[in-house]
C-alpha cells in the first residue's frame, strides 16, 4: 500500500503545473502543463491512455484537480466518504497500472 500511494505521489508531482503544448485527454492536459523536467509527450500520452482504460472520465477530472491541489488528494484519501473510497480504489489501481505501463517513459 505504501508503494502504491507512493508511486500515486510522484505522478502526481511529476504532473503539477505550468503550460505546454496541448495533448487531447484531461490527465494528458495536465501533464502536459506540469514544470517537472521527467514529463514528456510520450510520457503524458501513456498516462491518459491508462487512465481511459481505468479512470471514468469524471474520475480524470478529480483526478487532474489533484495537480492543482495535492492536498485534495489527502483528503479524498482520508475521506469516510463511500463515493471518495471508491473512487481512491479505483485511482490505487490507476496508480498501479500507470506505473507498470509508463515507468520505462
Amino acid at each position: 500500500m505504501k508503494t502504491i500511494f507512493s508511486a500515486l505521489l510522484v505522478a502526481i508531482l511529476l504532473l503539477h503545473a505550468a503550460p505546454a503544448p496541448a495533448v487531447a485527454g484531461t490527465l494528458s492536459n495536465a501533464c502536459m502543463k506540469s514544470d517537472r523536467k521527467a514529463k514528456s509527450r510520450k510520457l503524458c500520452r501513456c498516462l491518459q491512455n491508462v487512465a481511459n482504460q481505468n479512470l471514468s472520465r469524471r474520475d480524470q477530472k478529480l483526478a487532474a484537480s489533484f495537480f492543482k491541489d495535492p492536498h485534495k488528494a489527502q483528503e479524498i484519501r482520508q475521506s469516510d466518504n463511500r463515493s471518495n473510497e471508491k473512487f481512491w480504489k479505483r485511482y490505487k489501481e490507476f496508480g498501479s497500472v500507470f506505473a507498470a505501463s509508463c515507468s520505462h517513459l
